[in-house]
């Protein structure tokens, strides 16, 4: 009997209704697409802290600009 917890209570997903299922299925579909794009986000991260890296030795061999 798989079970649920929501705010610290465990619930049978076998007692259910339909309607709670489908809000249940909703939700773990939810949490799939959350943590794909989150993991997206640490590829996006990763790749602009690589960028700033370039960009800062890009920026170190020229001279600094005067400020006026």
């Amino acid at each position: 009997m798989p079970k649920i917890t929501v705010d610290g209570i465990d619930y049978n997903t076998e007692d259910l209704s339909d309607n709670g299922k489908a809000q249940l299925a909703s939700l773990q579909f939810l949490e799939v697409q959350m943590a794909k794009l989150n993991n997206e986000v640490a590829v996006y991260q990763t790749a602009r802290n690589a960028y700033v890296v370039a960009l800062k030795a890009e920026l170190e061999k020229t001279e600094p600009a005067k400020a006026e």
